[in-house]
C-alpha cells in the first residue's frame, strides 16, 4: 500500500504551500496567499463606488448642493428682503431684512400643496410686491381693499364699503432728518378701536385736522369720493400714512405682480439713521451696529 504525505507549510507574510513527499524529497504541489477580510472588503467597497473622494470634491459637491437649495427656496419657498424707506413705519423699520413667504398667495398644486399650503389675499396682509414700471423694485405695503370693493380715504379715517376700518391711530413726530431714521418717535395715540389688530401712523402737526383737511397733492384715487377695486388688484396703503407714496397715488397693484408676504425680520441695519456712529469698518459695523433686537420681529 502506498502511502502519500502532504505538508502545509506557512509564512509569516500570508503565504502558503502544499507540499508532496516524494522518494524521500519534499516537492511543492500547490501555492498561495491566505484571504485577508479587511482587504477583501476594502476591495469590495472599492469596486461598488469607486475610489474614496479627495477632499476638495467633497467640499465641491457639498457646496453645488447648498446652492440649488438655496436657488430652489428663494424661487419658491422663502427670500430675503430688504426695506430701504420709511412708508411702513413703525411696523417696518428702515434698514429692516425681512424673510418674506413666497407660496402662501401661489397656486395650490396636488404634489405639495399639503406640505405648502395656499390660501387667498386677505384685508390688513402685508405684502410684497412690483409695480409695472419698476419691476425690479420691491414693494412692500398693507392691503386695504380686496378686489370689489370701495374705498374712501377721509383724512385719518378710512372706509371700506362705508365701514370705517379699526385701525389703531399713532402721532408720530416728523420733524429732522426723520425719513432716515430707522423708527419714527411716538408723540401720542387714540384709544385702541375694537377689532383692530395694527397700528396706522400719522403726523402729530395735523393730528388735530379734520376729516376734510387732509392735504389731496398728488392724491388721485380715494380721497376726493369712493373708487371700486377691479377684479384681479388690491388697494394698499403703507402704515406711515404721512409719509407712503401707495394706492392714494399711483392705483392698484395686480394680482400677478404680488409674490410674497412679509413673515418676519431676520436683521435690522441703518447706517443712514442720525445717531449711527461708525467704527471704521463695514463690516464691523454691520455686526455690532445691528438692531439684534429687531431680529425675530413678527410682521403683522
Amino acid at each position: 500500500m502506498t502511502k502519500i504525505v502532504f505538508l502545509l507549510e506557512t509564512s509569516l507574510t500570508g503565504n502558503w504551500k502544499l507540499l508532496l513527499l516524494e522518494t524521500g524529497n519534499w516537492k511543492p504541489l500547490l501555492t498561495g496567499t491566505f484571504l485577508n477580510m479587511s482587504e477583501e472588503k476594502e476591495n469590495i467597497k472599492k469596486s461598488a463606488f469607486g475610489s474614496p473622494k479627495s477632499v476638495v470634491r467633497e467640499y465641491f459637491e457639498q457646496g453645488v448642493i447648498t446652492v440649488i437649495m438655496a436657488l430652489f427656496l428663494m424661487t419658491f419657498i422663502a427670500q430675503a428682503v430688504a426695506v430701504p424707506t420709511g412708508s411702513m413705519q413703525n411696523t417696518i423699520n428702515i434698514g429692516d431684512h425681512l424673510f418674506v413667504n413666497k407660496f402662501v398667495f401661489g397656486k395650490s398644486t396636488p404634489v405639495i400643496g399639503p406640505l405648502l399650503p395656499t390660501r387667498e389675499i386677505r384685508r390688513g396682509d402685508i405684502i410684497v410686491f412690483k409695480l409695472p414700471e419698476n419691476p425690479k423694485i420691491n414693494y412692500v405695503k398693507r392691503v386695504i381693499g380686496l378686489p370689489g370693493d370701495k374705498v374712501q380715504v377721509r383724512g385719518r379715517r378710512v372706509l371700506v364699503n362705508g365701514k370705517e376700518l379699526p385701525e389703531h391711530r399713532v402721532a408720530v413726530k416728523l420733524t429732522g432728518d426723520y425719513q432716515n431714521r430707522s423708527a419714527l418717535e411716538v408723540a401720542k395715540a387714540d384709544p385702541v378701536p375694537t377689532g383692530a389688530t395694527y397700528e396706522v401712523y400719522y403726523s402729530d402737526q395735523d393730528w388735530e385736522a379734520g376729516d376734510d383737511d387732509s392735504e389731496f397733492t398728488g392724491m388721485r384715487y380715494a380721497v376726493k369720493e369712493p373708487v371700486t377695486v377691479p377684479k384681479d388688484s388690491y388697494f394698499v396703503m403703507g402704515d406711515s400714512r404721512d409719509n407712503s407714496l401707495d394706492s392714494r397715488y399711483w392705483g392698484f397693484v395686480p394680482r400677478e405682480n404680488i409674490f410674497a408676504r412679509a413673515l418676519y425680520v431676520h436683521w435690522s441695519f441703518n447706517p443712514r439713521d442720525p445717531d449711527f456712529k461708525s467704527s471704521g469698518n463695514r463690516l464691523l459695523d454691520m455686526f455690532l451696529n445691528a438692531n439684534w433686537g429687531r431680529t425675530g420681529t413678527a410682521i403683522k
